[in-house]
């Protein structure tokens, strides 16, 4: 049941990226592999999945109403913590099977080689 539920999110994720683009979405995908990666550690995933729901949830510890520049520095922190956490747990492999899957997504943008 619960590979399922994640072949349903990458199916919507491949949705997604036929409508943004390859550059759109090959964070998406990257992040998508850094959660499922057994390698990557329970506090990474923990602090990724934290981060993610912080800027997607409609609660703020700061309102950007209340303090317009103040308010919008802990996005900005979750978004630096989501990056730096999906960065240091990519690999050449899964930025070779992000790439791939874009490929077949996307291949009016894969780049032919003429012989």
């Amino acid at each position: 049941m619960k590979l399922k539920i994640f072949e349903n999110l990458l199916f919507w994720i491949g949705e997604y990226a036929k409508k943004v683009g390859r550059v759109a979405a090959r964070p998406m995908i990257l992040t998508y592999y850094v959660m499922m990666d057994e390698q990557t550690p329970t506090s990474d995933k923990l602090a990724l999945g934290t981060a993610i729901a912080y800027i997607v949830l409609p609660i703020d510890l700061l309102s950007a109403k209340r303090l317009p520049i103040i308010g919008w520095l802990d996005e900005v922190m979750s978004l630096s913590v989501a990056y730096q956490k999906i960065q240091s747990n990519v690999t050449t492999e899964m930025e070779r099977k992000a790439d791939a899957l874009l490929d077949k997504w996307l291949p009016e943008y894969t780049p032919y080689v003429e012989l």
